[in-house]
């Protein structure tokens, strides 16, 4: 459950929200406006949109210009909006080969079948500040794209799919096929309908890693690649690209595609002893709205470090991983410490003065028999 304000002086929370607005737009600059902020900051729109767990990139760009950047705050509001929306049916399942890529990397292979394309990255920059940003402006735009497009070549062909990367390892017998693959799940579980149970589905476990926090993801995924867990994986492939949404149409039931949807793919993999004692890779899998990378490789590690079955660290721990990488519910329960809290604080601190009263009085008893 997520946590809200409480009532409570509501004139001075009235002028507090007011306050709040006027920050955001007290300065001189031009107002920011929400196609800037989806076209400009696509990365912020895209956390936004994974952790709120709703596909709108327009909707994300205004929670983030209301919340004036910060990121728990406009995917808490773009998840509550998706609350109050009318559940017309669910998509159709969709193979990720399908996908319409923009970038796709494998760091097990140099030569995958298709090529990797680096596609647009800040990878292999230089992480300096580029003050020529500061000058910003139309024509300094204009002047770059012609030097982008006059320099890319006329007959550029790219394949419509990609096959994906880990085929080549299945077909040598050298992947553990997972335990979901061999009995998949009658109807995937719905964690926005159903409260999350454990031992958790893996369609449930999917559902909650790709809406989690991406900073919580990373760090618990980054405690098991440190060492205090045993996954240190390879990626295997990570795309980017366009999904097709294919939905049973309304009026036939036939498959429809209604649009495409931006999506970041990772898959891992790591050793381990399969269970007819042959040694093999294991798949890790991770994807998310939008693009981003981090999230979707350290989704990717924690599929597979809470496959382990016998867990030694946090990473390890279905429940431990599940329960607290929701960005609004760790936001939430956080923030909350900030509401009033006299009575308890009354409590501890008329306790703590019974303590030390006792404390005093035993350390008096001890004196008087030395």
């Amino acid at each position: 459950m997520g946590y809200v304000a409480v009532k409570g002086g509501n004139e001075a929370i009235e002028r507090a929200c007011r306050l709040f607005a006027h920050e955001r737009t007290k300065g001189t600059s031009p107002p920011l406006g929400v196609e800037q902020i989806k076209e400009q900051l696509y990365l912020a729109a895209d956390r936004v949109m994974g952790e709120g767990s709703l596909y709108a990139p327009d909707l994300a760009a205004l929670a983030i210009k209301q919340s004036a950047g910060d990121t728990f705050e406009a995917a808490f509001m773009l998840r509550a909006f998706r609350a109050t929306q009318q559940r017309l049916g669910y998509s159709l399942p969709s193979s990720t080969e399908k996908m319409r890529v923009v970038r796709r990397i494998s760091s097990a292979f140099k030569d995958i079948p298709g090529g990797q394309i680096l596609g647009a990255t800040s990878d292999y920059t230089l992480r300096l500040l580029d003050f020529d940003l500061l000058k910003d402006d139309a024509a300094r735009r204009r002047a770059f794209r012609e030097q982008i497009f006059s320099s890319l070549p006329a007959d550029a062909e790219i394949p419509e799919t990609f096959p994906k990367v880990i085929r080549i390892l299945r077909r040598e017998g050298l992947l553990e096929e997972t335990l979901s693959a061999a009995h998949p799940e009658e109807r995937a579980f719905d964690i926005t309908r159903q409260p999350l149970t454990f031992p958790a589905s893996r369609s449930a476990k999917l559902q909650a890693l790709a809406r989690g926090e991406t900073g919580g993801m990373l760090a618990l995924a980054y405690s098991s690649m440190r060492g205090y867990g045993d996954i240190h994986p390879t990626l295997g492939e990570l795309r980017i690209g366009y999904l097709p949404l294919t939905v049973p149409h309304p009026a036939t039931g036939e498959p429809y595609v209604a649009g495409e949807v931006k999506v970041t793919e990772a898959e891992v993999l790591a050793r381990m002893q399969g269970s007819d004692g042959m040694p093999r890779f294991s798949l890790g899998y991770g994807i998310c709205f939008g693009q981003n990378e981090i999230k979707a490789i350290s989704m990717a590690i924690l599929d597979r470090c809470t496959r382990t079955e016998k867990p030694n660290c946090p990473a390890e721990d279905p429940e431990f991983v599940l329960y607290h990488i929701d960005g609004i519910e760790a936001m939430g329960f956080c923030n909350h410490w900030k509401l009033p809290h006299y009575v308890d604080f009354l409590s501890d601190l008329d306790r703590l003065r019974k303590a030390q009263e006792m404390a005093r009085a035993g350390k008096q008893q001890e004196r008087r028999r030395c």
